[in-house]
Protein backbone atom coordinates (compact mmCIF):
# COMPACT_ATOMS: atom_id res chain seq x y z
CA UNK A 1 0.00 0.00 0.00
CA UNK A 2 1.26 3.04 -0.77
CA UNK A 3 2.03 5.64 1.96
CA UNK A 4 3.88 9.12 3.26
CA UNK A 5 7.70 8.07 4.00
CA UNK A 6 7.41 6.78 7.38
CA UNK A 7 11.28 7.27 7.91
CA UNK A 8 11.11 10.86 6.58
CA UNK A 9 8.17 11.59 8.97
CA UNK A 10 9.87 10.22 11.86
CA UNK A 11 13.27 12.45 11.00
CA UNK A 12 11.05 15.95 10.80
CA UNK A 13 10.25 15.07 14.04
CA UNK A 14 13.07 14.63 15.80
CA UNK A 15 14.13 18.14 14.68
CA UNK A 16 12.31 19.86 17.47
CA UNK A 17 14.28 20.99 20.20
CA UNK A 18 13.75 19.02 23.86
CA UNK A 19 15.16 21.01 25.74
CA UNK A 20 12.20 21.74 28.35
CA UNK A 21 10.13 19.92 30.32
CA UNK A 22 6.22 20.54 29.81
CA UNK A 23 2.62 18.64 30.88
CA UNK A 24 2.06 16.93 27.85
CA UNK A 25 -1.49 17.27 27.10
CA UNK A 26 -2.96 14.82 24.48
CA UNK A 27 -6.67 15.11 24.87
CA UNK A 28 -9.08 17.85 26.11
CA UNK A 29 -10.12 15.25 28.61
CA UNK A 30 -8.43 13.78 31.69
CA UNK A 31 -8.75 10.28 31.83
CA UNK A 32 -10.89 8.06 29.94
CA UNK A 33 -12.12 3.69 29.03
CA UNK A 34 -12.88 3.15 25.40
CA UNK A 35 -13.56 0.57 23.47
CA UNK A 36 -13.86 0.17 19.46
CA UNK A 37 -14.84 -2.25 17.14
CA UNK A 38 -13.01 -2.88 13.76
CA UNK A 39 -14.13 -3.98 10.36
CA UNK A 40 -11.96 -3.98 6.84
CA UNK A 41 -13.58 -5.60 3.72
CA UNK A 42 -12.24 -4.58 0.34
CA UNK A 43 -11.30 -6.28 -2.88
CA UNK A 44 -7.52 -6.08 -4.09
CA UNK A 45 -6.63 -7.57 -7.38
CA UNK A 46 -8.71 -10.37 -7.21
CA UNK A 47 -8.06 -10.83 -3.58
CA UNK A 48 -11.16 -10.35 -1.21
CA UNK A 49 -10.50 -9.46 2.44
CA UNK A 50 -12.54 -9.21 5.26
CA UNK A 51 -12.03 -9.05 9.04
CA UNK A 52 -12.80 -7.55 12.16
CA UNK A 53 -11.33 -6.03 15.83
CA UNK A 54 -11.67 -4.87 19.13
CA UNK A 55 -9.84 -2.57 20.65
CA UNK A 56 -9.01 -1.08 24.32
CA UNK A 57 -7.97 2.34 25.56
CA UNK A 58 -7.35 3.65 28.65
CA UNK A 59 -5.79 6.79 29.39
CA UNK A 60 -5.20 9.21 32.57
CA UNK A 61 -2.96 12.45 32.99
CA UNK A 62 -4.76 13.97 29.52
CA UNK A 63 -3.48 11.33 27.79
CA UNK A 64 0.09 11.49 28.88
CA UNK A 65 -0.12 7.65 30.23
CA UNK A 66 -2.11 5.55 27.99
CA UNK A 67 -2.91 1.96 27.00
CA UNK A 68 -3.99 -0.05 24.07
CA UNK A 69 -4.76 -3.34 23.13
CA UNK A 70 -5.94 -4.53 19.74
CA UNK A 71 -7.23 -8.31 18.67
CA UNK A 72 -7.91 -8.56 15.15
CA UNK A 73 -8.59 -11.10 12.91
CA UNK A 74 -8.38 -10.80 8.56
CA UNK A 75 -9.28 -13.47 6.31
CA UNK A 76 -8.08 -13.12 2.29
CA UNK A 77 -9.09 -14.90 -0.28
CA UNK A 78 -7.38 -15.55 -4.01
CA UNK A 79 -8.89 -16.90 -6.57
CA UNK A 80 -6.16 -18.13 -9.06
CA UNK A 81 -6.43 -20.16 -12.66
CA UNK A 82 -9.40 -21.60 -10.99
CA UNK A 83 -7.98 -22.23 -7.43
CA UNK A 84 -8.83 -21.02 -4.09
CA UNK A 85 -6.51 -19.85 -1.66
CA UNK A 86 -7.15 -19.00 1.74
CA UNK A 87 -4.95 -17.19 4.16
CA UNK A 88 -6.20 -16.21 7.80
CA UNK A 89 -3.84 -13.93 10.11
CA UNK A 90 -4.64 -12.55 13.97
CA UNK A 91 -2.94 -9.69 15.40
CA UNK A 92 -2.64 -9.42 18.82
CA UNK A 93 -0.93 -5.59 20.03
CA UNK A 94 -0.51 -4.13 23.13
CA UNK A 95 1.44 -0.64 23.49
CA UNK A 96 2.05 2.25 26.06
CA UNK A 97 2.78 5.50 26.47
CA UNK A 98 4.22 7.13 29.42
CA UNK A 99 5.28 10.95 29.32
CA UNK A 100 6.93 10.37 25.96
CA UNK A 101 8.29 6.59 26.51
CA UNK A 102 6.75 3.84 24.74
CA UNK A 103 6.54 0.13 25.27
CA UNK A 104 5.37 -2.10 22.86
CA UNK A 105 4.42 -5.81 23.79
CA UNK A 106 5.92 -8.74 21.71
CA UNK A 107 4.28 -11.62 22.70
CA UNK A 108 5.82 -14.19 20.62
CA UNK A 109 9.12 -13.04 21.50
CA UNK A 110 7.73 -12.37 25.05
CA UNK A 111 9.46 -9.27 25.58
CA UNK A 112 8.95 -5.10 25.56
CA UNK A 113 10.64 -3.27 23.63
CA UNK A 114 11.27 0.32 25.32
CA UNK A 115 11.59 3.16 22.73
CA UNK A 116 11.38 6.68 22.99
CA UNK A 117 8.17 8.15 21.49
CA UNK A 118 9.81 11.04 19.74
CA UNK A 119 6.59 12.48 18.33
CA UNK A 120 5.09 13.04 22.22
CA UNK A 121 8.30 14.06 23.28
CA UNK A 122 8.50 17.08 20.76
CA UNK A 123 4.63 18.10 21.10
CA UNK A 124 6.11 18.99 24.70
CA UNK A 125 7.90 21.92 22.85
CA UNK A 126 5.56 23.51 20.99
CA UNK A 127 1.76 25.00 21.45
CA UNK A 128 2.07 24.40 25.46
CA UNK A 129 2.46 20.71 25.14
CA UNK A 130 -1.02 20.43 23.48
CA UNK A 131 -1.01 17.88 21.12
CA UNK A 132 -4.54 18.25 20.50
CA UNK A 133 -3.92 21.63 18.65
CA UNK A 134 -0.83 20.27 17.52
CA UNK A 135 -2.83 17.70 15.43
CA UNK A 136 -5.19 19.99 13.90
CA UNK A 137 -2.62 22.10 12.89
CA UNK A 138 -1.18 18.60 11.02
CA UNK A 139 -3.83 17.82 9.58
CA UNK A 140 -4.52 21.22 8.00
CA UNK A 141 -0.82 21.13 6.89
CA UNK A 142 -1.59 17.84 4.71
CA UNK A 143 -4.69 19.32 3.56
CA UNK A 144 -7.33 18.09 6.08
CA UNK A 145 -10.57 19.88 6.48
CA UNK A 146 -13.17 20.35 9.09
CA UNK A 147 -16.57 19.76 7.30
CA UNK A 148 -18.55 20.20 10.16
CA UNK A 149 -19.61 18.48 13.59
CA UNK A 150 -21.97 15.45 14.24
CA UNK A 151 -23.27 13.67 17.66
CA UNK A 152 -22.26 10.22 18.25
CA UNK A 153 -22.62 8.27 20.69
CA UNK A 154 -24.23 11.69 22.57
CA UNK A 155 -21.10 13.29 22.16
CA UNK A 156 -20.72 16.39 19.48
CA UNK A 157 -17.83 15.94 17.69
CA UNK A 158 -16.05 17.53 15.16
CA UNK A 159 -16.02 15.84 11.58
CA UNK A 160 -12.98 15.82 9.74
CA UNK A 161 -11.32 14.48 6.61
CA UNK A 162 -7.90 13.98 5.53
CA UNK A 163 -6.20 11.71 3.41
CA UNK A 164 -9.20 9.07 2.18
CA UNK A 165 -10.47 9.49 5.75
CA UNK A 166 -13.35 10.47 7.48
CA UNK A 167 -13.01 11.05 11.58
CA UNK A 168 -15.32 12.04 14.22
CA UNK A 169 -12.94 13.61 16.85
CA UNK A 170 -14.37 14.71 20.30
CA UNK A 171 -11.74 17.21 22.41
CA UNK A 172 -8.98 15.75 20.32
CA UNK A 173 -10.08 11.61 21.00
CA UNK A 174 -10.97 10.01 17.39
CA UNK A 175 -14.69 8.26 18.90
CA UNK A 176 -15.56 7.29 15.11
CA UNK A 177 -13.12 6.98 11.59
CA UNK A 178 -14.24 5.57 8.12
CA UNK A 179 -11.56 5.12 5.36
CA UNK A 180 -11.61 4.19 2.22
CA UNK A 181 -8.16 3.49 0.43
CA UNK A 182 -6.64 1.31 -2.52
CA UNK A 183 -10.59 -0.37 -2.43
CA UNK A 184 -10.03 -1.25 0.96
CA UNK A 185 -12.81 -0.21 3.58
CA UNK A 186 -11.89 0.26 7.29
CA UNK A 187 -14.92 1.45 9.98
CA UNK A 188 -13.77 2.24 13.84
CA UNK A 189 -16.65 2.70 16.35
CA UNK A 190 -16.44 3.56 19.64
CA UNK A 191 -18.64 1.16 21.37
CA UNK A 192 -18.33 2.13 25.46
CA UNK A 193 -17.32 5.15 26.22
CA UNK A 194 -16.53 6.59 29.95
CA UNK A 195 -14.92 9.97 30.15
CA UNK A 196 -13.04 11.97 32.75
CA UNK A 197 -13.30 8.19 34.99
CA UNK A 198 -11.17 7.59 37.57
CA UNK A 199 -9.14 5.08 35.72
CA UNK A 200 -7.05 2.37 37.81
CA UNK A 201 -3.26 1.81 37.71
CA UNK A 202 -4.29 -1.85 37.04
CA UNK A 203 -5.62 -0.93 33.91
CA UNK A 204 -1.58 0.07 32.47
CA UNK A 205 0.13 -2.43 33.71
CA UNK A 206 1.95 -4.51 31.12
CA UNK A 207 3.25 -8.41 30.91
CA UNK A 208 6.06 -9.63 33.18
CA UNK A 209 8.12 -10.03 30.12
CA UNK A 210 11.81 -8.47 29.69
CA UNK A 211 12.25 -4.58 28.85
CA UNK A 212 15.01 -4.39 25.58
CA UNK A 213 16.06 -0.59 25.47
CA UNK A 214 15.90 0.38 21.51
CA UNK A 215 18.97 1.73 20.28
CA UNK A 216 18.59 5.48 21.10
CA UNK A 217 18.69 4.39 24.13
CA UNK A 218 21.60 1.97 24.49
CA UNK A 219 23.54 4.87 22.26
CA UNK A 220 22.09 8.17 23.83
CA UNK A 221 25.41 10.13 23.18
CA UNK A 222 24.97 9.55 19.08
CA UNK A 223 21.51 9.52 19.43
CA UNK A 224 21.44 13.36 21.06
CA UNK A 225 23.99 14.28 18.73
CA UNK A 226 22.10 13.65 15.56
CA UNK A 227 19.24 15.29 17.27
CA UNK A 228 21.16 18.13 17.37
CA UNK A 229 22.62 17.97 13.35
CA UNK A 230 19.17 17.76 12.12
CA UNK A 231 17.51 20.46 13.96
CA UNK A 232 20.78 22.20 12.65
CA UNK A 233 19.96 21.12 9.42
CA UNK A 234 16.01 22.73 9.76
CA UNK A 235 17.09 26.31 8.87
CA UNK A 236 18.79 24.83 5.59
CA UNK A 237 15.98 22.64 4.88
CA UNK A 238 13.95 26.09 5.05
CA UNK A 239 13.54 26.72 1.26
CA UNK A 240 13.53 23.61 -0.20
CA UNK A 241 11.15 23.18 -3.28
CA UNK A 242 9.14 20.72 -3.64
CA UNK A 243 11.10 18.75 -6.50
CA UNK A 244 14.01 18.77 -3.98
CA UNK A 245 11.76 17.60 -1.25
CA UNK A 246 10.81 14.43 -3.90
CA UNK A 247 14.42 13.72 -5.14
CA UNK A 248 15.30 13.39 -1.47
CA UNK A 249 12.28 11.19 -0.50
CA UNK A 250 12.82 8.72 -3.02
CA UNK A 251 16.61 8.19 -2.39
CA UNK A 252 15.41 7.70 1.13
CA UNK A 253 13.22 5.24 0.08
CA UNK A 254 13.41 4.41 -3.70
CA UNK A 255 9.37 2.72 -2.64
CA UNK A 256 8.50 6.62 -2.88
CA UNK A 257 8.84 6.56 -6.43
CA UNK A 258 5.13 4.69 -6.78
CA UNK A 259 3.33 7.41 -4.97
CA UNK A 260 0.76 9.70 -6.25
CA UNK A 261 1.17 13.26 -6.91
CA UNK A 262 -1.38 14.04 -3.86
CA UNK A 263 0.61 11.78 -1.27
CA UNK A 264 4.01 13.26 -2.47
CA UNK A 265 2.69 16.53 -1.83
CA UNK A 266 0.90 16.07 0.96
CA UNK A 267 3.66 14.37 2.64
CA UNK A 268 5.41 18.10 1.47
CA UNK A 269 2.93 19.81 2.80
CA UNK A 270 3.80 17.93 6.30
CA UNK A 271 7.65 18.36 5.85
CA UNK A 272 6.95 22.06 5.35
CA UNK A 273 4.47 22.29 8.95
CA UNK A 274 7.39 20.46 10.62
CA UNK A 275 10.37 22.29 9.48
CA UNK A 276 8.50 25.60 10.17
CA UNK A 277 7.75 24.20 13.86
CA UNK A 278 11.25 23.19 14.24
CA UNK A 279 12.70 26.65 13.12
CA UNK A 280 10.57 28.85 15.70
CA UNK A 281 13.03 27.57 18.38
Amino acid sequence: MKKINTLLFCTLITMLSFAQEKQLKRYELESGIIEYKTTVSGKIMGSTTTGSGIEKLYFKNWGAIELQEVESSTTTITKLFGKENIDKSEVHTLSKLDNGKSYHVDFKKEEILLRRDLAMESIKEYNDGDAHQTGRNMLEAIGGQKIGEEVFMNYNCEVWTAMGTKMWIYKGLPLKSESSIMGMKTIKIATKIELNTPVSDSYFKLPDFPIVKANEYTNNKEYENDKAEMKANAKAMENMTYEEYKTMVIKEDPEAKDMSEQEMRQGYSLFKFMIKQANKK
